[in-house]
């Protein structure tokens, strides 16, 4: 394998015959190519899935009012369901085993004033759960807290962004900003792995949001966590018992599917996580059937080689050549073409990965890439077959008389 002479007489058929080299090398190194890309996506696919669920918690349950589409009880269909305090007083209160925090949310835009500079953002009136929920990471001050609710005090939590827009490089601690014509007190400021969106939210005690608002006791949504212990089964059943107890309570229809809406990230979470995963598995098969196609590329090219060579073979045979050393020089040339087209595929198809990105986020792809060991283990597998594709001709080749290599066409 490691004779000088078999080398050079190597390097001298490749150069002899650089377009059949040309594709076979062209064969493989694709094959490895696309292989890569196609798993990166895929993986890229899964980053943006754990990305949208995991920037908050995902043992929580979503409480949206609606209309009800049936009548029920003397009320009629098409009444409007509403939300107050007392609500988030009664899941504590009749679920406090499968509670760990309860939020309100009140969601409005306001424009808000710092000196000279404005700008426009979504303020949000919360709880001090509220906190947990959204994976909040405070860099500067406090959140809201209890005392702020019992007060109804103007403070507010602000995100990164909305410090960056208004106080440029100003400390915010403790400045006042206009809010839609009231001025609030900055406590805090905030950042969010969800992004630069998610820190252009301002945060206010929900009790100040309502006092603002005529003193009422309204509040948009209600947010629900439970215990990670409970599992999928566990978040199922305790939603179905939130389902019942609010539409018992509020008088709609059991069977009315459009009073109040629920959403389960714990359930929308693992129907994500399965499609995903078979996502992961259809890329993965399109991708071993790059392999595949690049492996019967490799076989028909070596055919082609041996065929073409088979005269050739008969005067080394005549020459006394033995079998083994036919094999060995067919084999030699077959996996070296295939190590060093594979691993040019396979540095070309991690480069591109890298250089992607955030480009394709916009295709819900994100930061696509692909480990090096699997990568590896998929070039490591197609030299092996080139090796085999290689091998499977040689030895027929070995096998024929020389005088009938000799009278080949």
């Amino acid at each position: 394998m490691f004779s000088r002479d078999r080398w050079r007489e190597i390097f001298e058929t490749i150069s002899k015959n650089k377009l059949r080299t040309f594709l076979s090398g062209f064969t493989v190194a694709l094959g490895i190519f696309i292989f890569i890309i196609l798993f990166g996506l895929g993986n890229g696919l899964k980053n943006t899935f754990q990305e949208f669920f995991l920037d908050d918690a995902s043992n929580a349950i979503f409480l949206y009012p609606g209309k009800t589409s049936m009548p029920y009880k003397g009320f009629k269909a098409n009444r409007r369901i509403e939300f107050e305090n007392e609500d988030l007083e009664d899941i504590k209160q009749n679920f406090p085993m499968f509670t760990e925090y309860v939020t309100p949310r009140i969601s409005r835009s306001a424009l808000t004033r710092y000196k000279n500079e404005s700008n426009s953002y979504t303020t949000r009136g919360v709880a001090p759960g509220h906190q947990f929920i959204e994976k909040t990471l405070l860099m500067k001050g406090r959140y809201i807290n209890e005392r702020d609710l019992e007060n109804k005090t103007k403070v507010a939590v602000i995100g990164r962004m909305v410090a960056k827009d208004l106080f440029k490089t100003e400390e915010p601690i403790g400045k006042y900003i206009d809010i839609g014509s009231t001025a609030f007190k900055v406590v805090g400021v905030f950042q969010d792995d969800g992004g630069d969106r998610e820190e252009r939210y301002i945060y206010l005690p929900y009790t100040t949001r309502q006092l603002l608002e005529k003193g009422n006791d309204k509040v948009d949504q209600l947010i629900v966590t439970f215990p990670k212990e409970m599992g999928h089964a566990g978040a199922i059943a305790f939603e179905t018992s939130l389902k019942r107890y609010f539409k018992d309570k509020k008088s709609i229809d059991p069977r009315d599917p459009n009073g109040i809406y629920f959403q389960n990230l714990t359930d929308d979470l693992k129907q994500s996580q399965q499609f995903a995963v078979v996502l992961q598995l259809i890329v993965s098969f399109v991708g071993l059937g790059t392999l595949i196609a690049g492996i019967i590329g490799i076989s028909n090219i070596m055919v082609f080689v041996v065929k073409e060579r088979t005269k050739e073979l008969g005067i080394r045979k005549a020459l006394g050549a033995t079998p083994r050393s036919v094999i060995q020089m067919i084999l030699q040339e077959s996996v070296f073409i295939t190590t060093i087209s594979g691993y040019l595929g396979l540095f070309l198809g991690i480069v591109v990965l890298k250089n992607i990105g955030l480009k394709l986020e916009d295709y819900f792809i994100k930061d696509p890439f692909i480990d090096f060991s699997t990568a590896l283990a998929a070039t490591v597998v197609l030299i092996i077959f080139g090796a085999v594709a290689g091998y499977i001709p040689a030895k027929r080749a070995s096998s024929i008389k020389p005088i009938v290599a000799l009278r080949d066409e």
